[in-house]
């Protein structure tokens, strides 16, 4: 099998499924970054958060979404033949993300298709999913990504 971060289009397979990665979420980097891009206070706010819907500190969403981008790059997007999204189809959020939690991401081929208009490339539609130290699902994606094309 050639390794993930080698792959062009052609390599990959419908149903295919990858696990990889391992993130501690820390409280200091859920109030750091909630402070500078989301700061509701059940972010923000140790002491607020107990008295929020979520009965605790929780990371932000996005912030949860930039780990997984993170762990993409480093174990599954490859340089030579990925050329960006054209977005996202799916966003859900099923369970917060709590200082502590370890995250590792499952992405899955759902769909692969050779574009018809720009023969040199692929469309692969690709099902993420942040899974916890418990094996729950924290944060599921259905995203397009555009790779190369070998030949």
């Amino acid at each position: 099998m050639i390794p993930y971060k080698e792959r062009f289009f052609e390599d990959y397979t419908v149903g295919e499924t990858a696990e990889f990665g391992d993130y501690l979420i820390t409280q200091e980097e859920i109030v750091s970054f909630a402070s500078a891009y989301d700061p509701q206070a059940f972010h923000t706010d140790p002491d607020a958060a107990k008295a929020s819907s979520f009965g605790g500190l929780a990371a932000s969403g996005w912030m949860t979404g930039a780990v997984v981008m993170r762990m993409m790059c480093d174990h599954f997007i490859p340089a030579a033949s990925a050329m960006g999204s054209p977005g996202l189809d799916q966003l859900r959020w099923p369970r917060p993300v709590r200082p502590g939690d370890r995250l590792r991401v499952r992405v899955t081929v759902l769909e692969a298709r050779r574009s018809q208009s720009k023969p040199d490339r692929g469309v692969l539609l690709l099902r993420q999913e942040a899974i916890n130290q418990d094996d729950k699902i924290v944060m599921l994606i259905e995203a397009r990504a555009m790779y190369r094309c070998r030949n």
